[in-house]
Formats: C-alpha cells, sequence, structure tokens
C-alpha cells in the first residue's frame, strides 16, 4: 500500500501499472505462497497444542523447502508480465509500466514464502507481539527506502519496487533472529533437521487445498483491477479500483489478526483435547469481528470525501474514490466475517471444503455478476465491486452454516490422530 501511495504522485500512468504490476504479482505470485504456508495453521497450530514442540520446528522448515522451490517458475512468469497482460488484452502503455515494475519486485517473491513461514511457525505459540515489532521496524524502514528510491534516486515508480523487496528482506532477517536467539523458541526451534525433506506428499496434501482456498477468494479481488482495464477510461478505472483494494486490503489486515488468532486458539485446543474451549473461542472472535466491522464500516464512510488524496491529486480520482468508499464498507464487513470463519477452518484442517466453497461463491456467483453489471449494465468499476458483495454473501453463509454444525468432540479427536499419525483425511466435518 505504502509504495503504491509514493508511485500514485508520479502521475496516473506510474499509479495504473504500478497497480496492474501488484495485483498481478498477488494474483500469480503472493496468494498461492500465503495459501500454501497456511496448512502451518493446521499442522504447527495442532502439534502445539498437543505439545509435540520439536514438530513445529520441522513443519515449518519443510514447508520452506517447498515454498522456495515453487517460487522460481513464479519468478519466471513475473519476469514475463509485459506479454503476459498484453495477451489478457491491457493496453500497451500500462502493461510496459507494470512488466518493467514486476521485473524488479522479484527479490520479493522468495522472501514472501519465506517470511510467512516463519509468521505461522510464531503465530501458532502465541508469539505476538516480537512479529508486529518486526514489522513495525520494517515499516518505517520501508517508508524511508521507497522515499529516497522513488522521489530522490532518480529511480521513480521503479523504486517502490525496489523498497518492497528490500523491505520484505529485512523483515524475513529479523524473524529469523528472533527465532534463532529468543528463549521464546528454545523449545520449538531445534535446529536444521534432514527431516524437513521427508513426508512432503503429506504437507502437500494439506498445502495444496490451502493455497486453493486462499487464492480463489484473492483472485477474484485481484480480478477486478485486471478487468478495470478492460473498461472505458481503463486508466481511472484501474487507479481508482486499485486504490479501493489497497484501502480494503488495510482494513482487511484487523479481521486477517482475527483469523490467525482464530485458527491459533481453534487449533491448540483441539491439539490438546478441549473441544468446548475451541468452541467458545469461535463465539468471541465472530462477536469481535462484527463489532469491528461496523467501526471501520462507519470510519471509512467518514472520510470518503477526503481519503482519495493520500493516493492522487487528480481531482477526478479523489471524486471517483467517494463514490466507491461506502461500497468497500460493506464489503469488509462481510469480509471480516469470512475472515474469521476461514480461520476457524484452517484450524480445523477443513481446507478442502474451504476451497469449493470459495469456488462455488466467487466463480460460479460473484464474477459472473460482476461481469453483467460492469459490462452488461454498464456500471463500471462499482460494479465489479457489488458482484464480489454478492460472492461473499454467499461465503459467510456457507461457512457460517459448517460450522454451526460442527462436532467440537469429534473435531478434537481428528486434531489428536492428526499429530501423531498425519496421514489422516483432512477434509471431513461431522
Amino acid at each position: 500500500m505504502i509504495s503504491v501511495m509514493f508511485v500514485g504522485h508520479l502521475g496516473e500512468l506510474s499509479l495504473s501499472g504500478a497497480s496492474m504490476a501488484t495485483s498481478f504479482a498477488s494474483v500469480t505470485g503472493f496468494s498461492l505462497l500465503l495459501g500454501m504456508a497456511s496448512a502451518l495453521d493446521t499442522f504447527c497450530g495442532q502439534a502445539y497444542g498437543a505439545r509435540q514442540f520439536h514438530m513445529l520446528s520441522i513443519h515449518m522448515q519443510r514447508a520452506m523447502v517447498v515454498l522456495l522451490l515453487v517460487s522460481i517458475p513464479l519468478a519466471i512468469i513475473w519476469a514475463n508480465t509485459r506479454p503476459i497482460l498484453m495477451a489478457c488484452g491491457q493496453q500497451k502503455d500500462i502493461a510496459e509500466e507494470a512488466g518493467l515494475y514486476a521485473r524488479f519486485m522479484i527479490p520479493s517473491l522468495f522472501a514472501y514464502g519465506l517470511l510467512q513461514c516463519l509468521v505461522k511457525f510464531l503465530q501458532t505459540q502465541n508469539i505476538v507481539f516480537p512479529m508486529m515489532l518486526c514489522a513495525g521496524i520494517t515499516t518505517l524502514l520501508h517508508i524511508l527506502v521507497c522515499w529516497v528510491l522513488v522521489f530522490k534516486s532518480g529511480l521513480g515508480y521503479i523504486g517502490a519496487a525496489l523498497a518492497s523487496s528490500f523491505s520484505y528482506w529485512i523483515n524475513v532477517l529479523l524473524l529469523v533472529l528472533y527465532v534463532k536467539f529468543s528463549s521464546s523458541c528454545s523449545k520449538t526451534w531445534t535446529g536444521f533437521s534432514k527431516e524437513a525433506f521427508h513426508d512432503i506428499v503429506n504437507f502437500m496434501r494439506l498445502a495444496i487445498p490451502s493455497a486453493v482456498m486462499v487464492c480463489l477468494e484473492m483472485w477474484s479481488f485481484e480480478s477486478m483491477v485486471l478487468m478495470s482495464g478492460l473498461l472505458p477510461n481503463p486508466e481511472l478505472e484501474t487507479s481508482v479500483l486499485s486504490i479501493s483494494l489497497n484501502t480494503a486490503a488495510t482494513v482487511w489486515m484487523i479481521p486477517y489478526g482475527l483469523s490467525g488468532a482464530a485458527s491459533t486458539r481453534v487449533s491448540n485446543e483441539l491439539g490438546a483435547q478441549h473441544p468446548y474451549r475451541a468452541r467458545l473461542a469461535v463465539c468471541v472472535v465472530i462477536t469481535i469481528a462484527v463489532a469491528e466491522g461496523i467501526l471501520v464500516g462507519i470510519v471509512l464512510i467518514l472520510i470518503r470525501n477526503v481519503w482519495g488524496y493520500a493516493y492522487s491529486n487528480d481531482i477526478e480520482v479523489v471524486d471517483y474514490v467517494a463514490v466507491m468508499l461506502p461500497v468497500v464498507a460493506t464489503s469488509n464487513f462481510l469480509d471480516g466475517l469470512q475472515c474469521v470463519l476461514s480461520g476457524v477452518a484452517r484450524g480445523c484442517g477443513w481446507q478442502k471444503i474451504g476451497a469449493y466453497i470459495n469456488l462455488g461463491s466467487y466463480y460460479l456467483v460473484g464474477i459472473p455478476i460482476a461481469i453483467l453489471l460492469a459490462f452488461v449494465f454498464h456500471v463500471g468499476g462499482k460494479g465489479l465491486w457489488l458482484g464480489i458483495i454478492c460472492a461473499l454473501i454467499v461465503q459467510v453463509f456457507s461457512l457460517a452454516t459448517i460450522t454451526i454444525r460442527t462436532n467440537w468432540e469429534q473435531e478434537a479427536k481428528k486434531a489428536t490422530e492428526r499429530v501423531y499419525d498425519e496421514v489422516i483425511p483432512v477434509d471431513t466435518v461431522s
């Protein structure tokens, strides 16, 4: 978000190119790595609850090996961003800007996979403050580096891409140092182990549906930016949709944190054979998500007329952002609910079921409605976002229904079996 803010003050074309590249990177790289790393919510969380502390280190290293290997073909895709976007019908000037930006983001790809593994490793142990501190330090450094590279070095918008790569690696380094030297990880970090190269197939059994679950959702949001490039006045539509998406992603960090807390608490309690505590945790986190969604929605509506100035000085862009923010506020409320419910699903090991729900919600309901509103009824970018809201409604209803009908005692038994026998199916709900 910070990088896009800096680039936005260089001009509409630079903003469109950077926004397109960021969306492309999310679709083809970050979402896949985040999804695969989310398998650790189940593996590490339930192992920690069962007090099998040594397994957390092995699970994390195994995930790191897999994600680094997966990053290699993804980097090749990023290097060919320009021709891919051109083949998808994007304007030549926007595709060229996006292609160059994406190439300079490639170093961040490898760092991102490692970062997510470290985050899951610490999160499932309820170690949160050190991650917040490292993220805060990284953010402050990123603002400084981004300002220098974008405005002082002459690199322009390319400097923002380099700043992102630099910041991801700094965050990884800080967390590695914490895991290595902190007494909090003395039981769970047992050093490098050759066991990380074993049982990769079992990890993939959960990592693949986990990735599908995350990717299907994130791709639908990012596809709005890509489709906005096909609307009339694509530079305006792409810029505003990207600003809306960045805003949504920023406020989404709150329910995303709640989601992490939900997955950690549920997986820990199930691993420890405390099913009623797991159920109580679900009720508490959903209540918090509802309150947070209402509060953030009110704030977004109140600042709608001035928020656009944070990204651009163009009055047309600012006015369009003001129109979009109430829609973003609505989607944020629903997205917060689905986020915490998805966290519960990851804590229980329901990733495959979540993948089916996301497939139906977004690709059978949301995107078709978005296309209909934007291109048939000519509602424009707002129509694209309204389609996503329809998908979120279906997603929340489906996940809530499954959660309400869950037999928590049975889930606790499955968690124990999974810790001691990792080949147990992980996609069954009672």
